[in-house]
């Protein structure tokens, strides 16, 4: 089975312009993310997609491979599957987001390992148990799951909802970390986009709305996903510790 990873990376992020090539203990984002996806053992290749010439030029700087990528996609799925059209050959594709300078190799090596163990596995992502400070931040993305860890829904509000409060209550947060068979990936990208996916602005509820099911594996990882200048200060101080 052949793995790659693909790191979408587009410089007009509306909350913070130039968001790849922010500067992370003095190296931009984007390449902290690549360093660690390239630590990975499971994929045979790791590529930056951008639409972003100067994301282009800092990539191939520090030695990374990187696409190009069309600028009207209005989606990382979308810029995913143009990829995905070049490597007919791939089996399957992890999608590690371009803006999560604290992953982990292992994390990447986890999802691509469920679809070597489940032929019949389309779509994978992670969820890891949820601080309670958190349960009323819509920035952090709640995921409820059936029996056999599959994705029931998604939403920005609390799931689910604690009406009778008890200790052992636990909530989970959802890391935007997918994996995908290449051919299930092409499929979905071109769905057209549904209600729910609109309303919650949550672009794998498209999944769930159209009968395909997501597996959720469960992890201990909890980074940083970077969306504001406060995020980005924030992981600054924690590699400052490291």
């Amino acid at each position: 089975m052949k793995v790659i990873c693909v790191i979408p990376a587009r410089f007009a992020s509306t909350r913070l312009p130039g968001k790849p090539l922010a500067l992370i203990a003095g190296k931009p984002m984007i390449q902290h993310v690549y360093t660690k996806a390239c630590q990975a053992k499971l994929p045979e290749e790791v590529i930056v997609a951008t639409d972003d010439q100067k994301v282009a030029d800092v990539v191939k700087s520090f030695g990374g491979e990187v696409i190009m990528t069309s600028s009207e996609h209005p989606s990382g799925t979308d810029r995913l599957a143009e990829v995905a059209l070049n490597y007919p050959d791939v089996d399957v594709i992890v999608n590690v987001q371009g803006d999560e300078p604290m992953i982990t190799p292992q994390v990447i090596d986890a999802l691509a390992e469920a679809f070597i163990k489940d032929e019949k596995l389309t779509m994978a992502t992670l969820k890891t148990l949820m601080d309670p400070e958190e349960y009323d931040n819509p920035n952090v993305v709640k995921v409820v799951t059936d029996l056999h860890d599959y994705a029931l829904y998604f939403s920005r509000s609390l799931l689910p909802y604690p009406r009778k409060k008890t200790e052992d209550f636990k909530a989970y947060k959802h890391i935007g970390i997918y994996a995908y068979r290449r051919d299930f990936l092409l499929q979905y990208a071109a769905l057209e986009p549904t209600c729910l996916e609109q309303i919650e602005s949550l672009e794998q509820l498209r999944v769930l709305e159209n009968g395909f099911k997501i597996k959720v594996l469960n992890t201990d990882f909890h980074g940083i996903g970077i969306d504001t200048q406060e995020d980005l200060e924030a992981v600054n101080k924690i590699f400052e510790q490291e």
